[in-house]
């Protein structure tokens, strides 16, 4: 499998990430299976493995440090911090308090002495960037990570996060992972330019936009249970933007039967396309289904292909906005709309941190 330079870190990956929030009590609990999973795609030439703290809660991680325990060096580690794992309002977040306690939680969990690429899983409002950064700069001396990089941030605070880098002399940002699939093309506006001019890789989450693309959802969707009960916004076809997503599956399905692929194979095919993406994340469940991701992803669309893409699915669109994966304070909490004493009490920052259902990639 060829390899690709993730930004300006120096780090030689595979045009295939294996995400690993499958592996556990979210997905696949069978512990041994998973590392099987994981070795299998070390096999195939995947050296790119990327995971998050609160995957399982710590589950996903101890399954990767089991699978890497004498292959470690053989691959570029990534994991994540952000999300709650535990309660009150120091288990979760962007403050260096949380830092640098959860970097020694995933060390240890991984059984490793260094993470590669440590990742912001989502911006937080109620911490300062300078903050953040300044703590992640520690730990880059320290030699605990060797870079960092966001998860799913808008374009304006990747570049926020870059002048307060320069300035303040601390460690920039290298890469951001950002949700991108046929049904998700809003990264191409704003995000994928903003990464190309600051040098940043591009790794993207959900090329099959949580299953849509493979073709899954073509009746009626079951919203009682699994993934379809927690994030109903997703699914849900009494909202216009699922029935649009259903009707638009439809069209890409005839396209790519026209050109002699199947669906999966042309919404693997295009994630790859862009010039900006360095590595595409799969998160298999089993190993028949990383061995059809791994089928699927050399395929190369031509130029006629693309183009009757863009006629279907214009170029920076999303379908249904809740497939953007992070929705700005200002617009989730209404009390940020509105003058002290109006509606109702201001949830305390860790509350409205902390999602009912689990955290997508």
């Amino acid at each position: 499998m060829e390899l690709r330079t993730l930004g300006r870190t120096g780090m030689q990956v595979s045009p295939l990430c294996l995400g690993t929030m499958m592996f556990g009590i979210w997905g696949n609990p069978d512990v041994e299976e998973s590392v099987r999973i994981i070795e299998t795609a070390l096999d195939a030439g995947i050296n790119f493995v990327d995971t998050a703290d609160v995957y399982s809660w710590g589950g996903s991680e101890e399954i990767v440090g089991k699978a890497l325990a004498h292959r470690r060096d053989e691959v570029v580690l990534a994991t994540k911090f952000h999300f709650p794992m535990g309660d009150g309002p120091h288990r979760s977040g962007n403050s260096r308090r949380w830092i640098i306690r959860a970097v020694e939680e995933s060390l240890r969990r991984l059984g490793t002495d260094r993470i590669d690429l440590y990742q912001v899983h989502r911006p937080d409002p109620e911490t300062d960037i300078e903050e953040t950064l300044s703590a992640l700069t520690s730990l880059v001396t320290e030699g605990k990570v060797c870079a960092v990089g966001t998860t799913t941030f808008p374009a304006e605070e990747i570049v926020e996060a870059q002048w307060v880098a320069e300035r303040r002399g601390l460690v920039r940002f290298r890469t951001e992972q950002a949700p991108y699939s046929l049904l998700n093309r809003a990264a191409e506006a704003a995000t994928f330019p903003t990464c190309e001019r600051h040098g940043l890789g591009v790794t993207t989450w959900s090329p099959l936009s949580e299953g849509w693309l493979t073709g899954k959802y073509q009746g009626e969707i079951d919203l009682s249970r699994g993934r379809q009960a927690a994030h109903r916004a997703n699914f849900d076809l009494g909202l216009t933007g699922n029935r649009l997503k259903q009707h638009t599956v439809a069209e890409l399905s005839k396209l790519a039967s026209e050109a002699g692929l199947t669906l999966m194979e042309m919404a693997l095919g295009f994630v790859r396309n862009h010039p900006a993406v360095t590595s595409v994340l799969i998160g298999p469940r089993t190993r028949e289904q990383l061995k059809g991701l791994l089928a699927a992803a050399g395929t190369v669309l031509d130029a006629d292909l693309l183009d009757r893409i863009d006629a279907c699915v214009p170029p920076g669109s999303v379908l249904n906005p809740a497939d953007a994966h992070y929705t700005p304070e200002a617009l989730a909490d209404p009390a940020r709309r509105r003058r002290a004493g109006v509606g109702s009490p201001v949830p305390r920052p860790w509350e409205r941190r902390g999602p009912s259902a689990p955290p997508r990639r």
